[in-house]
């Protein structure tokens, strides 16, 4: 009898504190809707995948991590924004002027909105970046590079826009 005690006093408090998922998310329990906005790239270097990969992505991780209803535009909580910069540069240069490293930097401007709790809305660039060798030509390892940056673009926009980062 004790055990079913403990379980619902364990189950009224995650209630009472709103929506709480295990990745940390504290969701107002009266969200419950997110929409996605598609993500221009109004980078200079356009990388021609980039925006429908970034937009598909942040769609999928938001609707695994939260139990959100994704809708075409005016959710709950609102991601909009666009691809700022998406850059290729040396990091490293041998004694030869060679370059031994580069680096694929891409930074994403967001705009969320948070209709149902207005002050943890934010308008934000967030830049992550890979290193790859130069014996390797960005073709060859792009594809995996991106995946890598919008992992973590992702999650970091998430965190600073649900989980009080």
């Amino acid at each position: 009898m004790t055990k079913i005690k403990l379980l619902i006093a364990c189950v009224a408090t995650f209630y009472s504190c709103g929506v709480y998922t295990f990745t940390g998310a504290d969701i107002h329990p009266d969200a419950r809707t997110v929409s996605v906005a598609y993500f221009q790239n109004q980078a200079t270097l356009v990388q021609p995948i980039l925006s429908q990969k970034f937009t598909d992505d942040l769609q999928d991780f938001v609707i695994q991590q939260t139990d959100l209803n994704l809708v075409r535009t005016d959710g709950d909580l609102q991601f909009e924004g666009y691809i700022s910069d998406y850059q290729i540069n040396p990091i490293s240069i041998s004694s030869a002027d060679q370059a031994n490293q580069n680096r694929l930097n891409v930074t994403i401007f967001i705009r969320f909105v948070n209709k149902i709790e207005t002050d943890k809305s934010y308008e934000q660039s967030f830049n992550r970046y890979a290193d790859f060798d130069s014996n390797i030509t960005l073709s060859q390892i792009e594809e995996r590079l991106l995946d890598e940056v919008i992992t973590e673009l992702i999650e970091d926009l998430f965190n600073k826009a649900v989980v009080n980062w």
